[in-house]
């Protein structure tokens, strides 16, 4: 356990020894467990490569991540929970702890308790009841933007990244987050992100190299992408759900958006968010602004 293992020149990457496991979840190991003397425990995921809990012990409630190779072609997956707490060390996010272990890396973080923007609008989208949005849309732009102002992009927006509590917005996994110096042994290429909010010029990026440079303005299109689909459940872009990866991003690549119909300022704000050229778009500070 440490804040920032130095592993050495030539030292093996964290889940690239022994055979692949992709299965889960995964256990809390010996040294989890004497960091954080467990009460209790939930599991909160286990897909794609993390295994995370929700612990609760003397020293209050901790989200741990258990990284580890979601596929043979996915390696990276084991070294996502080390990247992102090297990340939020960086932020200067207090409480954070990584480490290694069988099958990859881990990472402590203290808990944030809320609800994601989907979930929360979940009630407004079935017409269940009415909502605010705007105030809601507005918090989660203020998180990206203050994201954006210590010179950070997410490169993983999405609706579920945004937890709205008691306490403010809180903007999570930052996994896949480029902007700062990450050791080299946790480090891997951005390989896209969920296609529902990846935009046109991540997506003809990936299926062009492989990789693609996530940007502020790749984050807004992953903004306004989510809260169009939490407001609507229609995706920003209708790609055949049942096809292959790389065609739904052939189709985004096309950066043929849905028409916005969300009423008032949330509408227009979206509806220039997901313009297809990034520099048609406004900044995350300028969402606040519009908004605000």
């Amino acid at each position: 356990m440490s804040q920032g293992p130095s592993p050495g020149a030539g030292a093996a990457r964290p889940g690239t020894n022994g055979p692949l496991v992709t299965d889960g979840p995964y256990e809390l190991t010996g040294e989890m467990v004497t960091l954080l003397a467990p009460t209790s425990r939930r599991l909160v995921l286990n897909r794609r490569g993390s295994t995370v809990w929700q612990v609760t012990g003397d020293r209050g409630d901790h989200a741990v991540k258990l990284g580890y190779p979601a596929a043979p072609t996915h390696q990276y997956t084991a070294l996502a929970p080390a990247r992102e707490a090297t990340i939020l060390r960086q932020l200067g996010q207090d409480g954070v702890y990584w480490g290694e272990w069988a099958r990859g890396t881990w990472s402590v973080q203290p808990w944030y308790d809320g609800k994601s923007v989907w979930d929360l609008w979940e009630p407004h989208r079935t017409g269940k009841e009415r909502r605010n949005l705007e105030t809601d849309a507005l918090s989660c732009a203020r998180a990206l933007a203050g994201l954006h102002a210590e010179g950070w992009v997410h490169g993983d927006v999405q609706p579920a990244h945004f937890l709205l509590g008691r306490h403010g917005t809180r903007l999570i996994d930052l996994g896949l987050a480029r902007g700062g110096e990450v050791p080299a042994i946790y480090d891997f290429p951005h390989r896209g992100c969920l296609v529902h909010y990846e935009s046109p010029e991540m997506s003809r990026s990936v299926l062009t190299t492989g990789t693609a440079v996530p940007t502020s303005a790749s984050d807004v299109f992953g903004l306004g992408a989510g809260l169009f689909l939490s407001a609507t459940g229609l995706r920003a872009i209708d790609f055949p759900a049942d096809a292959e990866r790389a065609e739904q991003r052939r189709v985004i690549a096309r950066g043929r958006i849905r028409p916005v119909t969300i009423p008032g300022r949330l509408g227009k704000i979206i509806e220039a968010m997901l313009s297809p050229g990034p520099a048609d778009r406004p900044s995350s500070a300028d969402v606040c602004a519009a908004l605000g």
